[in-house]
């Protein structure tokens, strides 16, 4: 180490660039030993970096007008219109379906998502799965964390198996054809190398999840939320549901929720049976939390018992879910809901009560309110302003995701996502364009409103993302990045194999603080003068930069991938590093082994 400083100090390397060395080294530490939100830690960064001088204010601020961010920004749209179709059911029930445990969860995750990505933009895919893997952890129970970074790994490793895999493969081989009179590698010139990088990660991910995969947000259980509802629902004429089993239905999945009875028309079926096959206009009396609720008004086939809510003024689509607290001046307590009027008096349909934890029979026009009775209520988002001072209520609070599914729009979603994918992926509009007409129709198809896609984005991890890449390139502007290139290639000597080693090295910890297009770039025209300097064949240093630049697996902010899934993991920054440098040591290892025997010196 000491002699690597040493070499680094003998570069041209000036007071900024050690600067911009030390305000990127002081992000990364703040982001794994203080408490401080990785946003307000590289925001900081940035505005040391404007102050300084290093960046002038156009350049500071480039990230938020960079491509890849805005496409992340872009993605969280389309992402919203397939929610808000229930497309994303299909994904969970057809892909993943209902494994028993973390490992069996994880080989249904990683194995499609590996295989999708070899073919398809990693990006999409994984926008694609982040909500569906969302909710399948709750129903599942298991935490968001053991899942998020193996779809991001996943994405990531799939990429690496054909040259279309992701925009690094294409980038490189460009420079590859640009900077030598080589044809360029084709199709699947690189899969002997990546394919067995991508195995062996897995087989990685699934020995090791239990020491290395943390436990961060925990999955929803029966004791989460001492709020229990008592709902009713009706199975609708012509209802998918219809000739399912409970089980096959997925109504009995659902976290912190019971079936307690049937009734099919005089016929009351109670201790329900999951085999129990299901006809159209049963009526199904639900007791459970408020988050499975929700899930269980999104699904399709399903709708409320009671009628009251077709009657409400604003189209279904419009409203959203509400909790209300009964206050002990309410006009309506020691009356029933129907006695009450409910919807005339207040503009909303009660879906649901909960009095307690203890559980209500009867139908809900039939339940008399109480001071404390805890409402669900369906109403159109304005309710929530009008009663917020009522004195009839002591609370009014939103139910977060609990807009009504636009089933009938699903086809529409899926027909939009795959225009998107085809667009990217054969190169005919590049990812921001696609997915900024794939979002412009989500919202104009009615898939989802735009205050929905609006309220879908992480604001967070965009900030992190721009704040970052001002860090990249304030590296790159300093001459630090290439200074810390050319100084640990001074440690190769004339070793091929050795020099190998140093360029993966270079690529793979520098994609994890600059981008890993960016990456490549600094590094091609650096490791094609050292491969002329040896006299040996260029291509093994083409792969092991194609691959290096993707296996960004230490940091959230290396891959656009790894910074989708942080804020839904529930992350800390050091978790990529506890999961990810085993991979980068890993994948190191097997891209030196590998890419000379494939591609002879």
């Amino acid at each position: 180490m000491v002699g690597f400083v040493g070499l680094l100090s003998t570069t041209s390397l000036g007071w900024q660039g050690w600067l911009a060395i030390a305000v990127t080294v002081g992000a990364f530490l703040l982001n794994a030993f203080t408490r401080w939100a990785a946003e307000a830690v590289f925001l900081g960064a940035l505005a040391v970096l404007m102050l300084s001088g290093i960046l002038d204010a156009s350049t500071a601020l480039a990230g938020f007008s960079n491509p890849g961010m805005i496409t992340v920004a872009v993605l969280y749209i389309v992402v919203a219109g397939l929610q808000q179709t229930g497309g994303l059911d299909v994904v969970t029930r057809s892909v993943l379906g209902m494994p028993k445990g973390t490992t069996p969860a994880l080989i249904r995750l990683v194995v499609p998502v590996v295989s999708l990505s070899a073919f398809l933009n990693n990006t999409p895919i994984v926008a694609l799965f982040i909500p569906a893997v969302g909710d399948w952890c709750r129903k599942l129970r298991i935490s968001p964390s053991k899942l998020m970074i193996p779809l991001s790994y996943a994405a990531i490793m799939g990429g690496m198996c054909t040259l279309i895999g992701t925009s690094t493969n294409l980038v490189v081989n460009g420079l590859l054809m640009a900077e030598t009179e080589s044809a360029g590698l084709r199709m699947f010139d690189i899969t002997p190398v990546g394919l067995p990088c991508a195995i062996a990660g897995m087989l990685l991910l699934l020995v090791a999840q239990r020491w290395l995969l943390p436990v961060r947000k925990p999955a929803i259980t029966e004791t989460d939320d001492p709020r229990e509802y008592t709902v009713e629902m009706v199975v609708e004429d012509n209802s998918p549901l219809a000739g399912k089993t409970v089980e096959q239905a997925g109504l009995r999945h659902l976290p912190g929720l019971f079936l307690t009875e049937i009734q099919r028309g005089d016929q009351l079926l109670t201790a329900v049976n999951p085999h129990e096959v299901l006809r159209d206009r049963d009526q199904l009396v639900f007791v459970g939390v408020v988050d499975s609720i929700v899930d269980l008004n999104q699904i399709r086939g399903l709708q409320p018992a009671t009628d009251q809510v077709f009657k409400l003024d604003s189209p279904r689509e419009e409203r959203s879910l509400l909790e209300a607290v009964v206050s002990n001046t309410c006009p309506l307590v020691g009356i029933t809901i129907r006695q009450g009027q409910f919807r005339r008096r207040y503009g909303a349909v009660v879906l649901a009560v909960g009095r307690n934890g203890e559980r209500l029979s009867g139908k809900i026009g039939d339940i008399r309110l109480q001071p404390g009775d805890t409402l669900l209520l369906e109403a159109h988002p304005s309710f929530l302003e009008e009663r917020r001072a009522s004195r009839d209520f002591y609370l009014v609070s939103p139910v977060p995701n609990s807009d009504p599914l636009r089933h009938n729009k699903a086809p529409i979603a899926f027909a939009i996502l795959l225009m998107m994918v085809v667009l990217a992926t054969f190169g005919w509009l590049d990812m921001l364009h696609a997915a900024s007409l794939a979002a412009v129709l989500m919202i104009v198809t009615g898939c989802c409103s735009f205050q929905q896609g609006f309220r879908a984005i992480d604001w967070s991890v965009l900030l992190v993302v721009a704040a970052a890449l001002a860090l990249g390139k304030a590296l790159e502007v300093t001459g630090a990045a290439e200074a810390f290139s050319l100084s640990l290639l001074g440690l190769a000597g004339k070793n091929p194999w050795v020099a190998l080693a140093v360029i993966y090295a270079i690529t793979t910890l520098l994609t994890e603080v600059i981008t890993n297009n960016a990456a490549a770039a600094v590094v091609f025209p650096i490791a094609l003068s050292l491969a002329q300097n040896l006299g040996v064949s260029f291509l093994p240093f083409v792969v092991a930069i194609m691959i290096g630049a993707s296996a960004s697996f230490s940091t959230p902010i290396g891959y656009q991938t790894n910074l989708m899934v942080y804020g839904p993991g529930g992350y800390k920054f050091t978790d990529f590093m506890r999961v990810g440098i085993p991979f980068n040591l890993l994948f190191w290892g097997m891209t030196v082994l590998l890419a000379p025997r494939v591609f002879p010196f």
